[in-house]
């Protein structure tokens, strides 16, 4: 075994610090410079709305800066992309070391601290727990055996990966270990590009990618921007249940109403805890977390998600999050919320009246 892998093994155990489903823009009055651009990315859209910019400023400076950003996290992070850092690690035969890119190491250590932070609730090495209950690439969804999981658990976990940060030198223990970015790196994109944003002097903008948020100075209406928490239930896309008014921060909502299926009378969640090798099964059913960073929003919503409702409000306070949670209570829906998030709550909604 070489210098390198004993160096990056002995990491396996390094301690670490612990540092969404769609949120849509409410209608709004345009200001008279307003701009809003749009495209395809990630298999899903992402949208930006800016305002007050300077005159220099060109719409196709605007997209090209932010689709340059996007570009390094789709090299960098797209499992779908064969050529794209993360599908080359995921093909490394065990024990072959693997040097990353500057901003894989940044995700992945982003990760790790909410993989640790969470008793490894959150985990994107779970990919093979997911491709086996039929919610990856393949799209079959079905309900495995027992064996089947048991089989696929010594897979999973991030313990099966040792990196050394400052040569970024990457090692699996075993081939069939896997990563998979998607629920932080469109966070990671939206928090990039909107620092591309800022390097060309706009102050005021909204960026979505895929449910994942920035928004920065005010709206064009000049206060704060408005979002909405859609309703958590199958056949309620685009109703309201409750809004929040934020300036400054990331945005990002996790669910387990839009995708699962159904066998025996059961209903499974596409969101499966990397603990159990189970769906969830708890009341929990959306989490919204309002943070400065969109990655670390988009990564604590599915964190949040995995572990309920009890615990995501404990793990709030402890990580300095500001969260919004929607339960069921038999066939009602019931909101929870930190005091963290109670300034970005707008009015109707600490009054319950969207719910």
């Amino acid at each position: 075994m070489t210098s390198a892998v004993n160096r990056l093994l002995s990491l396996l155990r390094r301690p670490a610090i612990a540092l969404a489903f769609l949120l849509w823009l409410s209608a709004c009055q345009k200001a008279p410079d307003s701009v809003q651009l749009s495209g395809p990315i990630f298999g899903t859209q992402w949208s930006l709305i800016y305002h007050s910019a300077h005159e220099s400023v060109t719409e196709d400076s605007v997209k090209e800066a932010v689709q340059e950003a996007f570009l390094v996290v789709d090299d960098s992070m797209n499992h779908y992309l064969p050529s794209s850092t993360l599908s080359e690690l995921n093909r490394l035969p065990a024990m072959e070391v693997m040097e990353v890119d500057w901003d894989f190491a940044f995700v992945f250590n982003s990760a790790l601290d909410i993989y640790h932070a969470t008793d490894g609730a959150y985990d994107p090495s779970v990919s093979p727990l997911i491709n086996l209950w039929g919610f990856g690439p393949g799209g079959v969804t079905q309900r495995p055996t027992d064996e089947e999981i048991a089989g696929v658990e010594p897979f999973v976990g991030l313990d099966e990966f040792a990196w050394d940060l400052s040569t970024r030198e990457f090692v699996k223990r075993d081939t069939k270990a896997n990563l998979d970015f998607s629920s932080i790196a469109k966070g990671y994109a939206v928090d990039i590009a909107a620092d591309s944003l800022d390097e060309l002097g706009i102050e005021h903008f909204m960026l979505e990618v895929g449910g994942e948020i920035q928004v920065r100075g005010s709206s064009p209406r000049g206060d704060a921007w408005r979002l909405a928490v859609e309703r958590p239930t199958p056949i309620s896309r685009g109703q309201v249940f409750t809004a929040i008014a934020v300036r400054n921060v990331g945005v990002a909502t996790s669910g387990d109403y839009r995708n699962f299926f159904e066998d025996g009378g059961r209903r499974f969640s596409h969101l499966i805890d990397p603990r159990t090798g189970y769906p969830i099964e708890h009341d929990l059913v959306s989490a919204t977390v309002v943070h400065p960073s969109t990655m670390i929003a988009d990564a604590w919503a599915t964190a949040l998600m995995v572990v309920g409702t009890e615990e995501a409000l404990r793990l709030a306070d402890v990580y300095e999050l500001a969260v919004f949670l929607i339960s069921r209570d038999g066939d009602q829906l019931v909101s929870s919320y930190n005091d963290a998030m109670t300034p970005w709550l707008m009015e109707s909604a600490m009054e319950g009246e969207m719910q």
